[in-house]
């Protein structure tokens, strides 16, 4: 992962200001991301509170290791090898990260910047990476839509 310290701080910063509303972020995450793709509801077959509670853990630990990279690559493979036996396929991961950027975005409202969105959308991607195996580019960066295609582009080009 190619993170700058900018980079770095803008995600660590804006996690901070997540945190006191992770629930609400995180049900926004998952009613987002079935409004994006209902077929993806069927993945999930447990309570999906305690289902939003792991990913705000799983992104706070990201956050805690931002500059620890290769201890984290490792985990986030075993996490991506598990999604693969809960049915999750490599198209997935452009909605997932599409429905990430739209939560925080709702979220954190103004404190969501352009900049903030870019670190954010480095992070998301390197991630998705991680969890298929790649070290090199995926489909996850290409195809994260919504209107931010353009926006995740230049932000891998500028890793």
């Amino acid at each position: 992962m190619i993170l700058t310290p900018r980079q770095i701080a803008l995600v660590e910063s804006t996690f901070a200001l997540l945190k006191p509303k992770a629930t609400v972020a995180a049900l926004a995450f998952y009613q987002r991301l079935f409004a994006l793709d209902p077929a993806l509801r069927a993945l999930f077959h447990h309570d999906i509170e305690a289902q939003a509670e792991k990913l705000m853990a799983m992104l706070g630990l990201a956050t805690q290791m931002l500059e620890q990279p290769a201890m984290l690559e490792p985990l986030l493979l075993q996490l991506g090898q598990r999604h693969v036996n809960y049915g999750v396929q490599p198209a997935h991961y452009a909605t997932v990260g599409s429905a990430l950027l739209w939560s925080l975005q709702a979220t954190l409202g103004d404190a969501f910047t352009p900049e903030a969105r870019q670190a954010w959308t480095a992070l998301y991607v390197w991630m998705a990476e991680a969890m298929q195996g790649r070290s090199g580019p995926s489909s996850a960066g290409a195809r994260i839509g919504g209107g931010a295609d353009q926006r995740f582009s230049r932000a891998r080009e500028e890793r």
